[in-house]
């Protein structure tokens, strides 16, 4: 069997057959295990096209799972690491993914290891790709991401979701983790491809089970629309041969209507107000932001007063500093290149380290024919910069500006989907640029 295909099932089926192993076995650490031994069985064993591979995966891991509790000689009077209680849950869940969430999500674990658990066991990201996802080394990773499973058994964490108060209280990590999961698929941090759809359709997939488990929160609402307009344009962002193509450059008659529409569907039907006017939360403020792209038909007809308008109340509710580089952004764009500039003074501190906030300074620059500020700005994008799409994007910029031939334009690479967690991105808005 090829490596590919095993690649190709691994993304596809990992968190629902890990979830589903961790309910059977009441043990995270050996569902893993046996999971992972599972896929490398079917490196060798599978057929070139083999008939129903999660149900062959789980047999397999399940086998596996056994011949380790055997070979301990445990398997009469081994403790279950996750302790599953009786009481009712939610109706209306449509597999067990949102439990491991939730369990992946308790509040006995720190947010950084709440993020890196979650996206090891509900995202399906190896533990190499959860490490350059917070800019630590792959040996940190993988000894952060243990402890926290040995937190979650020693604690005696209930593998379930819960109800009542506890599940209000619970509501925002797992909102933000949920966004995380897709802001990796959208904007990777690193590597050779710029959208990972598989991994961004799984986060909204997670997003309308959320919704379904909270019905009436206005949050909820908002992520799932959030997630459906940045997905909406995933065929225009890149060109034929991968490179990044900028907002105002997109094909806009690429761009997925259905789901733009689903997503305005879901901001009116929680912003009784009017645009702008009452957004309870971080997600509908960031959704709204990208309904302005959504709906204007072409790039000039962009409503950008508007857009920072909405990106000056993110930043009064998260205190942001890339909240703070978008709204910049969006200042240019209304006001003129001058004022988004002022709008980065003091930014240096906090994301100093992080290509956006370079690549914005350089833009603005060279807006206002600071070529050689630019160049060297342009400079320092590039040595932070992670993903190749991203890189030689950067490197065309540069290279025009040092040409003399500056194109026209808003800054090319700020306003990523936003990370909550311990990743530099902070909580931002939409695509102001891409």
């Amino acid at each position: 069997m090829s490596m590919t295909a095993v690649e190709q099932a691994y993304r596809r089926h990992w968190a629902r057959l890990l979830a589903l192993l961790t309910a059977e076995l009441r043990d995270l650490d050996l569902a893993e295990e046996s999971l992972q031994d599972a896929f490398a069985a079917a490196v060798a064993a599978w057929p070139p096209e083999p008939d129903n591979p999660p149900a062959w995966l789980l047999t397999t891991a399940r086998r596996r799972a056994l011949s380790r509790l055997r070979r301990e000689a445990v398997a009469a009077r081994k403790l279950p690491l996750l302790v599953v209680d009786d009481r009712p849950e939610p109706a209306g869940i449509p597999d067990e993914r949102l439990r491991l969430i939730f369990t992946c999500c308790h509040p006995a674990l720190s947010m950084e290891a709440r993020v890196a658990l979650t996206l090891r066991c509900a995202g399906g990201l190896t533990t190499r790709e959860i490490a350059r996802s917070f800019l630590v080394s792959e040996t940190t990773m993988a000894a952060r991401i243990t402890r926290a499973k040995k937190k979650i058994a020693q604690a005696g964490i209930p593998y379930r979701i819960p109800a009542g108060p506890e599940l209000a209280g619970r509501r925002d990590g797992v909102l933000a983790v949920v966004y995380l999961i897709f802001t990796e698929g959208y904007a990777p941090t690193g590597g050779d491809r710029l959208i990972r759809a598989d991994l961004a359709a799984e986060a909204i997939a997670l997003g309308r089970m959320l919704r379904e488990l909270l019905p009436a929160d206005p949050e909820a609402d908002g992520l799932l629309a959030l997630m459906l307009l940045h997905h909406a344009r995933r065929d225009a962002r890149l060109g034929p041969s991968g490179e990044l193509v900028r907002l105002p450059d997109q094909d806009r008659s690429r761009w997925h209507r259905e789901e733009i529409g689903e997503a305005l569907s879901l901001l009116e039907a929680v912003r009784p107000g009017g645009p702008g006017d009452r957004f309870p939360g971080p997600y509908l403020l960031q959704a709204a932001i990208a309904a302005e792209h959504a709906v204007a038909g072409r790039a000039e007809d962009t409503d950008w007063p508007a857009i920072a308008r909405l990106y000056g109340r993110l930043e009064e509710i998260a205190g942001s500093a890339v909240v703070r580089l978008n709204r910049a952004v969006a200042v240019a764009e209304a006001e003129g290149p001058e004022a988004g500039l002022e709008l980065l003074d003091g930014l240096d501190g906090t994301m100093g380290r992080h290509h956006l906030f370079h690549a914005t300074r350089a833009e603005l620059l060279r807006r206002l024919g600071r070529d050689r500020e630019a160049l060297d700005a342009y400079g320092r994008a590039l040595e932070a910069v992670g993903t190749d799409p991203e890189r030689a994007f950067l490197l065309s910029r540069r290279e025009d500006l040092a040409a003399c031939r500056p194109p026209a334009g808003p800054p090319p690479s700020v306003g990523v989907p936003g990370r909550t967690g311990p990743r530099p991105r902070g909580v931002t808005g939409p695509p102001a640029a891409r």
